[in-house]
């Protein structure tokens, strides 16, 4: 597999110039830098793809996340994510059916991620709160799980009190209160260092998040996405 020497000196550059000019002026290197980055997702979906059969073979440039951001309503007038990021799911880069998501970005600020990330798909909270209390001890096998629990816990926006509706004493009343329920796994710089090594450890973390993904779809099976 090709190395990724070009993906973390372009993305420290970025971040310290971070502006049209410069960008233009090193496309050559941003060019190369996704050529990595694809080969890493090329590797990355046919790992995940034998534990997960329903995340497809595909152009790995249709799982992966413009560097370009939309400033039109941030106070941050910065034009790009000096970051590489891609979601690998069934419905490719769409938040439903949840899958798996890689943030590269120099200084230790890489992750791996799982579950449901988006607050904001409508019906999706009232889905995942609805299963939660008719599969609650599936929940908690999940959540508890001696190698999960050693890994991860659950992150999200959540609300101050359980939401009007649901039993405030219900015995997963703290997870009732979130409005998005996912997982981070943190990487550091080094790991990238060795491709297939980074691979390797990716496809372990992504299978230990796997259960939690399929609960997680199980409750929002048959919420379709709003079209634009």
């Amino acid at each position: 597999m090709n190395s990724m020497n070009n993906i973390f000196p372009y993305l420290t550059d970025l971040e310290n110039n971070n502006n049209r000019e410069w960008f233009n002026a090193n496309k050559e290197v941003y060019k190369k830098s996704c050529a990595e980055f694809e080969e890493v997702l090329r590797s990355l979906v046919l790992a995940v793809n034998k534990f997960d059969v329903s995340i497809p073979f595909c152009d790995p440039k249709s799982l992966m996340f413009k560097v370009t951001r939309d400033i039109r309503f941030s106070s941050d007038k910065t034009p790009y994510n000096p970051s590489f990021r891609a979601y690998i799911s069934s419905a490719k880069k769409m938040p439903i059916p949840v899958g798996y998501h890689i943030f590269i970005q120099p200084g230790d600020r890489s992750f791996l991620g799982g579950g449901l990330a988006h607050s904001g798909v409508k019906g999706a909270a009232d889905r995942v709160r609805s299963y939660i209390i008719s599969h609650s001890l599936e929940f908690s096998e999940i959540i508890t799980d001696k190698e999960f629990s050693a890994h991860f816990s659950i992150q999200g926006e959540a609300l101050k009190n359980v939401p009007r509706g649901y039993d405030k004493n219900h015995p997963q009343a703290e997870y009732l209160k979130n409005k998005s329920w996912y997982l981070q796994y943190p990487v550091s710089d080094n790991l990238f260092s060795d491709t297939d090594n980074f691979v390797g450890q990716a496809e372990q973390i992504f299978l230990l998040m796997k259960p939690f993904n399929d609960y997680l779809n199980a409750a929002l099976s048959g919420l379709e996405m709003p079209t634009r």
